[in-house]
């Protein structure tokens, strides 16, 4: 069977790869393989660019073995000043290696504060580039950043506007600078999970540590992790062994009659 995202019954632990050389990309992958990860994630933005070559992101995506890959290619790191037309061609290079899950920036095109642009012509293109991809076997994972706390009413918009332009998978990253914030966040992902007929991953920057761990419990599709802490890894991201043991021993279901 094809690696997908989608229908799965449980929430995914995926490990994000941010690696800027091919060897220490695949003992990345290798090592999250033994820590349980059940998908990946490669994030090319931090990839040197003389390495993007086809062979070796597919010696990358190899060891995955039959567990689906996440890509990303945003605009930071290596990508810094690059057209958005030459990133969405890094995508659409990426789910020809072996990608399965394409992340489409929410404000792709027209670049806004809150990563989702409403300008017209910027959403036109927005899904072509959807429908192209879905054409070529690939699941598309739509992404806003904001980094700050947003009512529940916004993050609603926000998420149905990502539906709307045929968003497989729903990303909203807000933020949450006390625990306040933090505990609105997780009823927020409760609130997602019952008011969304998609998949979507709410995740937040600043103090989010509680909200990135159970998260998934109250709705979230999966887990962002990594396979330790380096230079390169986000630190908000729980190590991926940590969360295979709590997804392992944390009864969070319903009792049943």
């Amino acid at each position: 069977m094809k690696p997908t995202f989608l229908g799965h019954a449980r929430p995914l632990i995926t490990c994000m790869i941010q690696s800027d050389e091919p060897e220490a990309a695949i003992a990345a992958v290798c090592n999250a393989n033994y820590d349980g990860a059940d998908a990946f994630g490669f994030q090319m933005c931090r990839f040197d660019p003389q390495y993007r070559t086809e062979e070796v992101i597919r010696r990358i995506m190899k060891p995955m073995g039959p567990k689906p890959c996440y890509v990303t290619n945003y605009r930071y790191g290596y990508n810094e000043g690059k057209p958005d037309e030459e990133l969405v061609e890094g995508l659409l290079f990426l789910q020809q290696c072996g990608g399965n899950l394409i992340d489409v920036m929410g404000d792709l095109y027209c670049r806004d504060p809150l990563e989702l642009t409403m300008d017209e012509t910027a959403i036109r293109k927005q899904m072509e580039l959807i429908d192209l991809i879905h054409a070529r076997g690939g699941e598309v994972l739509m992404s806003t950043h904001t980094y700050k706390f947003l009512p529940a009413e916004e993050v609603l918009r926000i998420a149905r506007e990502q539906v709307r332009r045929g968003a497989d998978i729903v990303k909203i990253v807000t933020g949450a600078q006390n625990e306040d914030e933090e505990l609105e966040n997780l009823r927020i992902t409760a609130l997602l999970r019952r008011e969304l007929d998609k998949p979507f991953l709410f995740l937040a920057a600043g103090r989010s540590k509680l909200h990135r761990t159970i998260g998934p419990m109250l709705g979230c599709c999966m887990w962002l992790t990594v396979p330790q802490h380096d230079r390169l890894s986000t630190k908000t991201q729980p190590v991926c062994r940590a969360i295979r043991a709590i997804a392992d021993n944390f009864n969070y279901l319903p009792e049943r009659d």
